[in-house]
């Protein structure tokens, strides 16, 4: 296997990247320190290679944008309609996209750290040989990660083994392989496996152990499988079944753990160190002294929730002061009816687990410049009944208060919003003492909401619902299926309100609990998870359907199928399983994920999916050019060879370059 030394310039792309920190909570110095023979430094470096997970990668819209853009199951909003449309709709895709030129970069960046870390171990003084071991084993699971990341969203690009410490650069560097690309994956991962123990270093769990390097293992084996990669005379599928299924087996001796119930999965008190995680992204908390050590600020949710006040006059809450939902003002990714119509809800509880539709007010009863109980209901007006389509009999009546929210100064992250509990249902009294204090996210609103509850302003409905039926709500009532023109969201209004900027809210990314906030309207700081426990039984699924044994996907699923089942309901049998199927399930099971885009390619199901299920992506997207995202404009500029190299199609090079 060839490797370049490929270009860095690496105080350029650092101060294009922001990266000056990472999650992890310590010190790390910056890569290329002059001292990387001591273990402190050289410990540090390797801190360092964690650096734009939490930074950039799965903290700001960049990547998500990248990795789930494009897909069945995102469109636009209708308020930005445009916005991102060249990773969203491949709509003038090219080099020099904010985003994928971004990626890149970072991907690229990270890589020579962990270069730096693996090449450099053996001159490192001082730390114990089992310390080293399992620094350069974490390296070289980061640095198959980020291989993984380019081989996948950049196809052929260019293995390096330069790092950070020698300031090497290369202006001419050549592209190596796929295959290439995924045997230095796969090696470095079984390497790192075969190191790594159950318990993360330091104890602590942002840093990547054994089962990260196994999950990613199957992660990269299904992907490859895609390409048609063979090991050794095995089909990739097969190696990916066999490590999905080993993990699966071990999953008590791994530490691999998988929730019975979804929605414990999603709740708030397990958002920090989740159980289900195989590799994971920790946030900022604002009581801990690490919050000054970490710059994660995460933003995604202003990105996947709908701003309830575009309906001003009936959600009256400000924006700015939502201490509920935070300010959610970016408002520009939604779901395709694809991604709403995928989920049968009648037993399904991961669909409110992914989506909230229905929104209400919040009382402060603790904090006086909010306002309590009495002083944050609705009352229903003619003006606002007529716009809105509610029946006069609401007229005068109230509604009331959801949830009810406290207040506490933090020492590092500042003013902390959490809840106190939700309001029961026909319950006015405004006594605390009467909250329901057990609810495990304040976001999931439990399917389907009563025609007669009074808690929210306005629901958005996946069951159809007649002016009839509507009429037997207080609350004002939107069919979802009225929020689209044909697969794609109105634009303008349809029903004289601005309800069309309204949509099924990706609350994945949201959360709400003291410690989390990071003295900012816009951000908080939250884990996230890059990989976990269901993608390892969805991968074992998706190989058998590959492999010929449909039958043998079943025991993979039903476990997903059955925890996901709400009280009283049963997950239906599934049938004959597709791989029409397993997309489906993937979808269910992993919407919003980073997972979508990179699924689809190794399906080679952009043409159908997209035809079917986003016109408006089908129209622009070009199957000779769009396996791959542009190679970076930036690159493009600092290397001599770019015509050679190539940008893979997007017409800024002579040649596609592959």
């Amino acid at each position: 296997m060839k490797t370049t030394k490929l270009l860095y310039l690496s105080a350029v792309l650092a101060g294009t990247l922001g990266l000056t920190s990472c999650e992890l909570d310590e010190y790390n110095p910056t890569g290329g320190d002059a001292n990387i023979e001591s273990f402190d430094a050289w410990k540090g470096l390797e801190t360092y290679c964690y650096s734009p997970l939490a930074e950039q990668l799965y903290s700001v819209y960049d990547f998500l944008s990248v990795a789930e853009g494009g897909t069945d199951m995102w469109n636009t909003t209708g308020s930005n309609p445009d916005y991102a449309k060249q990773l969203i709709y491949y709509d003038g895709l090219t080099t020099n996209t904010n985003a994928s030129n971004k990626v890149f970069k970072q991907a690229y960046a990270c890589i020579a750290s962990c270069n730096a870390v693996i090449n450099n171990a053996d001159r490192v003084e001082g730390g114990t040989d089992a310390a080293k071991a399992t620094l350069v084993a974490e390296a070289k699971t980061l640095r198959a990660f980020y291989n993984l990341l380019l081989v996948t969203y950049y196809g052929p690009v260019t293995l390096t083994d330069a790092d950070v410490s020698l300031g090497e650069i290369n202006t001419t560097p050549t592209r190596n392989t796929v295959e290439e690309f995924y045997k230095a994956i796969t090696t470095d991962l079984k390497e790192a496996a075969d190191v790594l123990g159950t318990t993360p270093y330091d104890d602590n769990y942002a840093r990547v152990t054994k089962k990260t390097a196994l999950g990613l293992l199957a992660r990269a084996y299904a992907q490859g499988a895609g390409e048609g990669l063979t090991e050794d005379g095995v089909s990739y599928w097969q190696r990916a079944f066999d490590v999905a299924k080993y993990i699966i087996d071990n999953k008590d001796n791994l530490n691999v753990y998988l929730y019975p119930d979804v929605s414990d999965l999603w709740a708030q008190a397990n958002n920090r160190n989740n159980p289900e995680a195989l590799f994971i992204v920790s946030g900022r908390d604002a009581y801990s002294e690490s919050y000054n050590h970490v710059n994660m600020n995460n933003n995604l949710f202003t990105y996947t929730v709908c701003k309830p006040n575009a309906v001003a006059d009936l959600y009256t809450q400000a924006d700015n002061q939502n201490y509920y939902l935070g300010r959610t003002n970016n408002n520009t990714l939604a779901p395709t009816p694809y991604a709403i119509d995928v989920f049968d809800a009648s037993w399904d509880k991961r669909y409110e687990n992914t989506f909230m539709t229905a929104f209400g007010n919040f009382s402060m009863n603790e904090a006086g410049w909010v306002g309590p109980y009495a002083r944050r209901c609705f009352t229903m007006n003619p003006v606002v009944g007529k716009k809105y389509g509610i029946d006069p009999k609401f007229y005068g009546q109230n509604i009331y208060p959801y949830v009810d929210m406290s207040t506490a100064q933090s020492p590092y992250g500042g003013n902390q919003y959490f809840p106190t509990g939700v309001w029961p249902k026909g319950d006015h009294s405004g006594n605390t003492a009467n909250l329901i204090t057990d609810v495990k996210n304040v976001y999931v609103i439990d399917y389907p909401v009563a025609e007669d509850d009074d808690r929210f302003l306005f629901v958005l409905s996946k069951d159809y619902k007649t002016a009839a039926q509507k009429a037997n709500s207080i609350y004002f009532t939107v069919n979802i299926d009225d929020l689209f023109d044909g697969d794609q969201y109105h634009t303008t209004p349809f029903d004289g309100t601005n309800s069309y900027q309204l949509y099924p809210s990706l609350i994945k990314f949201n959360w709400c609990y003291d410690g989390v906030w990071t003295n900012h309207m816009q951000r908080k700081g939250g884990d996230m998870m890059v990989m976990r426990t269901a993608e390892v039984y969805l991968i074992a699924a998706e190989a058998s359907v590959m492999l010929g044994n449909a039958s043998g996907a079943e025991q993979y699923l039903k476990p997903l199928r059955d925890r996901a089942a709400r009280p009283g309901t049963q997950a239906p049998a599934l049938g004959t399983i597709t791989e029409e199927t397993i997309l489906d399930e993937y979808a269910r099971e992993m919407a919003g994920e980073f997972t979508r885009w990179a699924l689809l390619k190794r399906h080679h199901a952009f043409e159908t999916r997209l035809k079917a299920y986003n016109s408006r992506a089908a129209q622009f997207f070009n199957p000779s050019i769009h396996y791959c995202r542009p190679i970076s404009y930036d690159f493009l500029q600092q290397i001599d060879n770019r015509d050679e190299y190539g940008d893979n199609g997007y017409g800024t090079t002579a040649s596609k370059g592959y």
